[in-house]
């Protein structure tokens, strides 16, 4: 997912999957599919399943005998998933809210999230709900970005809509590199009741894609798109500025340069 809170409801997601995809999502959606046993404690759920990155690589990966329900909020993200998944049968489409899920509790045996909960609003509200609809002895498996100091492609891109944009918060990237703190989690997946929490950082090396090719993904790939147009700047100016500094960074193309998320896995306790 990309990192800021704003509204992923309304906007063209082929940029996201198209530029970040090769950059690093499908990378990071393939570890977290290894991680989820073949055959898991019950039907799997992903909430936020954004474009369908990791949706693919859960559907191969798990029994073909157990459900996959893949969910978003965003019926634009949805639909370009669906599309772009249409060969790939056994995976059920629901538009639904992380904070409130619209299942029942304990139907699923697993649930698989790809860099989203560090953007919902209220990420308590979102694990209780996980927390709801997992049986116990169910497993949570999700990542989110880790330090921005260790994600140089989101440190140079925030540097850029700061200097372009000072103080608007919701243009800005932190925000979702926040959520990186082990103990933090530990403290949101307890009060949850989790148990056996482990937290590991995984780190990939973007190659193979160019400086203007994340730009684009980071600009035109995500809400953030809709708000720099309200300032009435043109997106493909913000875009040459973060290519230019992202090449000074790592190279114009290709673009070389760590991607570092914080993975964790839990289960459902009593």
């Amino acid at each position: 997912m990309v990192e800021s809170k704003a509204d992923f409801t309304a906007f063209n997601p082929e940029y996201y999957d198209r530029c970040l995809g090769p950059a690093w999502f499908n990378a990071f959606g393939a570890d977290l599919a290894r991680r989820l046993p073949i055959r898991p404690p019950g039907n799997v759920l992903e909430i936020a399943c954004g474009t369908g990155i990791a949706t693919r690589r859960l559907r191969e990966r798990i029994d073909p005998t157990l459900r996959l329900v893949a969910s978003d909020l965003s019926r634009a993200m949805l639909n370009f998933a669906r599309g772009k998944l249409n060969d790939c049968s056994g995976i059920e489409w629901q538009e639904a809210d992380a904070a409130r899920l619209p299942f029942d509790d304990g139907e699923f045996g697993a649930v698989v999230c790809a860099f989203a909960l560090m953007l919902v609003p209220d990420t308590r509200a979102a694990i209780d709900e996980v927390r709801r609809v997992l049986r116990k002895g169910g497993i949570l498996l999700f990542n989110v970005w880790d330090h921005i100091e260790r994600n140089p492609h989101a440190a140079v891109c925030a540097e850029v809509l700061e200097q372009l944009f000072p103080g608007d918060d919701e243009i800005g990237i932190r925000k979702g590199y926040e959520m990186h703190d082990p103990a933090l989690l530990r403290g949101l997946l307890s009060s949850a009741r989790f148990q056996e929490v482990r937290v590991e950082q995984k780190q990939i090396q973007a190659q193979g894609v160019s400086a203007l090719t994340i730009a684009i993904g980071q600009i035109r790939g995500t809400p953030r798109s809709l708000l720099i147009e309200k300032h009435g700047v043109p997106l493909d100016e913000v875009i040459g500025r973060v290519a230019a500094a992202l090449a000074r960074t790592g190279g114009a193309d290709p673009y070389r340069g760590p991607a570092s998320a914080v993975v964790v896995e839990a289960r459902a306790g009593e």
